[in-house]
C-alpha cells in the first residue's frame, strides 16, 4: 500500500511539475487581457479539457507507438529524462523553454484570436515534455493496472489544478506576484531535474547489464 502511494505522489510530482500551472497564469493573463469574465472562464474550460484529451490519447497509443516503430523502453526513457532536464534548467534558470513553446509559436500566438487550443491547451498544458512525462510513465508502470491508475489520478488532478489557476488567473498573480511564481518554478524546476536524471538512469541501467550479459 505505501509503494502505491509512493507511486503516486511520484506521478504527481513529475506531471504537475511539467504542466506547471501556475507558470501557465501570465500567459492566460496576457492572452486573454480583452477578454470578458465569461469568455476567460469558457477558455480555461475548453482548454483543460482539450489537454487532458490530448494526454490520455498519448496515454493510450504513446507506448504501442513506439513498440511499432522498434524503439526501446530503455531508448525512450533516456531520451525522455534527457529532454525533462533540459526543460528543469530552463526553469531553474528563468529561461523559456523550446519544449512548451518556441518563439514562433508565440508570435502566432499573439495575432491569433482564440488562444483556447493554441498556446493554452497545446503547447501551453499539453506539450512535447508533458506528453513524454506521460508516455514514459505508462510505460514504466505498465502492466499494473494499479499504477496505471494511479497515473490516471495524477494527470486529473494536475488538469484540476490547472482548470482552477486559469479561472483565478488574475488572483494568483496579484497574491504571487511576479517574483513568488518565479520562486515556485525554480523550486520545481529542482524536482524535475532530479526525476529526469532517475528516467535517464533507469534507461542505462538495464542497457549497460544486456550489454555485459552478451559480451
Amino acid at each position: 500500500m505505501s509503494g502505491m502511494i509512493f507511486y503516486f505522489f511520484k506521478a504527481l510530482a513529475v506531471i504537475f511539475t511539467m504542466v506547471d500551472p501556475l507558470g501557465v497564469v501570465p500567459v492566460m493573463i496576457g492572452l486573454t487581457g480583452g477578454y470578458t469574465k465569461h469568455e476567460r472562464s469558457r477558455i480555461a474550460t475548453n482548454a483543460t479539457l482539450i489537454a487532458g484529451g490530448v494526454i490520455l490519447v498519448f496515454g493510450v497509443i504513446g507506448r504501442p507507438l513506439f513498440s511499432w516503430l522498434q524503439v526501446s523502453t530503455q531508448a525512450f526513457d533516456i531520451a525522455g529524462g534527457l529532454l525533462l532536464f533540459l526543460v528543469a534548467v530552463d526553469m531553474l534558470f528563468g529561461r523559456p523553454s523550446g519544449v512548451r513553446k518556441t518563439p514562433r509559436e508565440e508570435h502566432e500566438a499573439r495575432i491569433q484570436e482564440d488562444v483556447t487550443v493554441f498556446p493554452l491547451a497545446i503547447p501551453m498544458i499539453a506539450g512535447p515534455g508533458t506528453i513524454t512525462t506521460v508516455i514514459l510513465l505508462v510505460g514504466d508502470a505498465w502492466p499494473n493496472g494499479l499504477e496505471l491508475l494511479m497515473i490516471a489520478a495524477a494527470a486529473a488532478i494536475t488538469l484540476a489544478a490547472t482548470w482552477v489557476a486559469l479561472q483565478t488567473s488574475g488572483r494568483i498573480q496579484a497574491r504571487l506576484g511576479t517574483a513568488g511564481i518565479a520562486v515556485l518554478s525554480r523550486v520545481l524546476g529542482m524536482v524535475l531535474a532530479a526525476i529526469a536524471v532517475q528516467f535517464v538512469l533507469n534507461g542505462v541501467g538495464p542497457f549497460l547489464a544486456h550489454v555485459l550479459t552478451t559480451r
